[in-house]
């Protein structure tokens, strides 16, 4: 089931950019816990909590405790604004869950036997078109993942949300069955048309100089006529 995390925070008591640039001047990332029908509670969190959350991964079906003011606020967090140029988190989002609040949570899919699946030993390629799934979930019951089985898949078969294994109480926020990836067949990449040779290059005439015919001789001179005067 889904991860519950605690988390320390301090409480911070203006809104506004100002007060939001002030709370990072003084090395906090500033944030806001909001939803159930109650006011806005603005924090504060130190970074080094924000980047440890974002570097595991799926932290956004994690369900996080938040303590401050010697309470905890049940939530989820739902955005983190990003430097533009640092890429250091400079915002948080969280959302207040109400009790019995059905939350909505992406939920990443794996893929079982795909080592003996038909369809990928005849050559097959595994297509993903989804790798989470978004559904509604209670929040006590939120699934760390859904599997589908690929066991007898064959080529041409499409794996659908009603191929997930167990569905753990929760509903897609997609109305129909909807495909998770396909079993394409084997792409066959087409040979090349063979290039014709291009004809070789005319041998050069004899005798020419740098590949130019040689000029022709020159008609010998004509004897003088005998008898002549001496």
């Amino acid at each position: 089931m889904v991860q519950t995390i605690r988390i320390e925070a301090e409480s911070r008591g203006r809104a506004g950019k100002g007060a939001a640039r002030a709370t990072r001047r003084e090395g906090l990332v500033p944030a806001v816990i909001y939803g159930a029908k109650q006011e806005a509670t603005l924090i504060a969190l130190d970074p080094r909590i924000v980047m440890r959350e974002l570097q595991k991964g799926g932290w956004q079906s994690h369900l996080y405790e938040v303590a401050v003011e010697g309470g905890t606020v049940r939530t989820l967090m739902r955005d983190v604004q990003f430097h533009p140029v640092t890429d250091r988190p400079i915002h948080v989002d969280f959302q207040r869950l109400a009790p019995g609040q059905r939350i909505r949570v992406k939920v990443p899919v794996t893929f079982l036997n795909e080592e003996t699946a038909p369809g990928l030993k005849a050559g097959g390629v595994l297509n993903v078109v989804r790798r989470e799934l978004e559904v509604l979930s209670d929040p006590d019951n939120v699934p760390e993942g859904f599997v589908i089985d690929l066991g007898a898949a064959e080529i041409g078969d499409s794996l659908r949300w009603s191929n997930v294994q167990d569905h753990f109480g929760t509903k897609s926020t997609i109305d129909r069955d909807f495909v998770v990836a396909t079993l394409a067949p084997p792409t066959v990449a087409e040979e090349p048309e063979p290039v014709a040779a291009a004809p070789a290059p005319a041998a050069p005439a004899k005798g020419g100089k740098g590949g130019k015919a040689a000029p022709a001789a020159k008609p010998a001179a004509a004897a003088p006529a005998k008898g002549g005067k001496k």
